[in-house]
């Protein structure tokens, strides 16, 4: 009897399933120091205890990005073992901080089936929750995939692409209880800039670049206990380049947005995100943002920020060519909402 798991193919996967993910993870403080070594990330409400307080919060909450990276890493064994390719996200809202000391565990339900075209992969979609272990939902979010077929011949699913909304409504966003930036320490923070210094339209050139190496990428992948194959085994693609895990760019693209975007304090949704380009080592990651839209919140000085976050090889502000596809620069085109002082 066989007892190891080749993982999911495209044709194990049933519209409806529930995956309940193994194995159960309890962050602490060394994940932090962790995700501080891997990327140039410093918010200071997720770097400091006293700041964390003077706007309301019992404490520093981990990073957004750990939490996500964490269950992402959990759906992997289960989703995306064997994928191509990680296509893209949808829906998703972070609903409650996560402090040192939780456990987290995940579950996907398959929402969506398709085929491809050339009868050898098709796309899955997922919605991916993860829970504390009070059993509150801390985030969730779609996902979906294109998976390898074990066997091109097995029969084709019936087509089920889900409705997705283009934007979580400001009005659906989870702010965190008790948070309160009317006392915000502007100089601690790193900034001066305030909601409404923002135009919708604006573009913001972040300046700064991270080129990546084998070593650093398939570490940070570890970390998070992602074992897809692609980003360790060189015989999993044809060009026998090891593929860098799109959450290390989006990491990575989201530290650099720290100049010019400090006081972005929190990610409250993200709205969609495409993994447009693949990155390998020896890229240098570079990013730019975009302000797409502003909204209130009833939360007690905070206003949230709707933006475009663009990793990228190239220039700031170049997103497509005249054919509306993307620049083969661009690695990770990002939409979500950040919390921000009024």
């Amino acid at each position: 009897m066989t007892k190891t798991n080749p993982g999911r193919f495209f044709e194990d996967y049933r519209l409806g399933d529930t995956i309940v993910h193994a194995v159960p993870r309890t962050l602490k403080m060394g994940e932090r120091a962790l995700y501080f070594l891997l990327y140039p990330a410093r918010h200071a409400l997720h770097s400091s205890d006293e700041f964390a307080r003077s706007c309301g919060l019992p404490s520093s909450p981990f990073d957004d990005l750990i939490p996500f990276h964490t269950v992402f890493g959990k759906t992997v064994p289960d989703v995306s073992l064997n994928a191509v390719a990680n296509l893209g996200y949808a829906e998703g809202r972070f609903l409650e901080p996560v402090w040192p000391g939780d456990t987290l565990t995940a579950t996907s339900d398959v929402i969506g089936l398709r085929e491809n075209s050339n009868g050898t992969s098709g796309v899955v979609w997922v919605r991916t929750t993860g829970r504390n272990q009070h059993g509150e939902a801390v985030l969730d979010y779609v996902r979906w995939v294109m998976v390898r077929k074990r066997d091109a011949a097995s029969p084709a699913p019936a087509p089920v692409v889900p409705t997705l909304s283009p934007v979580v409504a400001p009005t659906d966003l989870v702010i965190p209880r008790g948070l309160n930036f009317t006392r915000y320490d502007f100089a601690l923070a790193g900034e001066r800039h305030r909601w409404g210094d923002y135009t919708v339209g604006e573009v913001i050139d972040h300046v700064d670049g991270v080129t990546v190496d084998d070593a650093e990428h398939m570490l940070a992948t570890r970390l998070w206990q992602n074992t897809a194959k692609v980003h360790f085994d060189v015989t999993q693609r044809p060009d026998g380049k090891r593929l860098v895990y799109g959450g290390h760019v989006l990491s990575l693209a989201r530290a650099l947005s720290f100049n010019g975007l400090a006081n972005a304090q929190l990610i409250a949704a993200i709205n969609g995100g495409t993994h447009a380009n693949p990155c390998f080592a020896g890229d240098t990651v570079r990013a730019w943002s975009q302000v797409l839209d502003r909204a209130e919140t009833p939360a007690p000085g905070v206003g949230a920020l709707h933006l475009r976050l663009v990793a990228t090889k190239g220039a700031a502000g170049d997103l497509r060519g005249p054919d509306g596809k993307y620049l083969p620069d661009v690695l990770l085109d990002l939409d979500y909402w950040a919390l921000v002082p009024v």
